[in-house]
């Protein structure tokens, strides 16, 4: 017999929120000036949007576009340099609304989380309610508005919170899980990337409902490991847990120059501008150590080349790991064009060790 929803492991109660054009709606609220107009966060010169609002999106400008290509769908585009600072605040504040509903917060980014509130704080019971109890306590308490979706596993959760954008709210319950996926294009599935998507189209995978429609040797004949997991979305089954510490990968920065870099002095002061930035997000992470140092480097071309060096220990300090990024630059001196991008991150990441001596049930959504 087919596996089922309720066949599934036991169900959850999950909410994923999403801020509305969060980067550029803070903008918008500090400064009535842009309100109701078309803008993007990011630089105007040779940079790339890192937040559209509303009235930009309906252009066709989304974040990740180049600005020049955003500026010609949008001549009238209003760039502001990006407030991380700010940003960063108010995301505190809204990460604190949902911890006193429920310890089980997974950050996605600045602007997202999934919440498991299966078991919340304050008794409600009921995850919809939850949901719009949050919904306007950040409304009220930052200004700004935010989209969630309610379900009963993280894939679905997600995909119902972009559902109603901007400032909606979607609720997939058990018994509609599975019509609601037959009904979406593979292509906003969670884990099915462009090329994936494609490679689907190619054998005739549309829709959720062509998904379903594949046998599991079908899938691993095409898919390979991934197979059990595309046969289980298709059905509307999920078993990624909110994870409230979430490991971090990496940490690191990057920045694109108005001009083109040649000169190693150059590029060697545009590291350590770029080093100071990680290593203050390392601090702000707490007691985080790693020991691998990745330099990437876009050139005028667009073509992106990285090198990499682990230790065999955590990276000291910022001098040792400015030091690794600018040996791992030297490899590629001189370089054969101009360099439009540099970057660094720091990777392998674990608790900073310590000083030697100093010890170490489903209710209805």
């Amino acid at each position: 017999m087919e596996q089922g929803v309720n066949d599934a492991l036991p169900l959850r109660k999950i909410i994923h929120v999403d801020m509305d054009a969060f980067y550029a709606s803070v903008e918008q609220r500090d400064n009535p000036a842009l309100r109701g107009k078309p803008l993007a966060v990011g630089g105007m010169h040779r940079g790339v949007v890192a937040a559209a609002s509303y009235e930009a999106r309906t252009f066709g400008v989304r974040s990740a576009m180049p600005s020049v290509t955003a500026l010609r769908k949008c001549p009238d585009l209003i760039f502001v340099k990006p407030r991380f600072d700010a940003y960063r605040e108010v995301s505190g504040q809204i990460r604190a609304i949902f911890l006193d509903y429920t310890p089980q917060v997974e950050p996605l980014s600045l602007d997202e989380a999934y919440l498991d509130v299966t078991e919340d704080l304050k008794g409600i019971g009921i995850a919809t309610e939850i949901a719009k109890e949050i919904r306007a306590r950040i409304r009220q308490e930052t200004g700004l508005t935010a989209s969630a979706g309610v379900s009963y596993n993280k894939f679905l959760a997600k995909l119902a919170s972009d559902q109603n954008k901007p400032d909606g709210l979607c609720i997939i319950p058990p018994a509609k899980g599975p019509a609601f996926v037959a009904s979406l294009p593979v292509s906003r599935f969670h884990g099915v990337g462009p090329k994936t998507a494609a490679k689907m189209a190619r054998l005739g995978i549309e829709t959720g409902a062509d998904l379903r429609d594949c046998t599991r040797e079908f899938l691993s004949e095409n898919f390979g490991s991934s197979a059990d997991y595309y046969y289980d979305l298709a059905r509307g089954i999920c078993h990624r847990q909110v994870r409230a510490n979430r490991e971090r990968k990496s940490i690191g920065a990057e920045d694109t120059f108005f001009a083109d870099l040649a000169e190693e002095a150059e590029m060697v002061a545009e590291l350590d501008r770029i080093s100071q930035t990680v290593w203050r997000r390392i601090g702000e992470k707490g007691d985080i150590s790693g020991r691998t140092v990745t330099l990437k480097v876009k050139y005028q071309d667009f073509q992106i080349v990285t090198r990499a060096k682990s230790l065999d220990r955590p990276v000291s300090d910022r001098e040792e790991f400015l030091a690794i990024g600018c040996a791992l630059l030297r490899t590629l001196l001189p370089v054969p064009k101009g360099v439009r991008l540099l970057g660094l991150t720091l990777s392998n990441l674990g608790e900073a060790e310590p000083a030697p001596g100093i010890a170490e049930p489903a209710l209805p959504l």
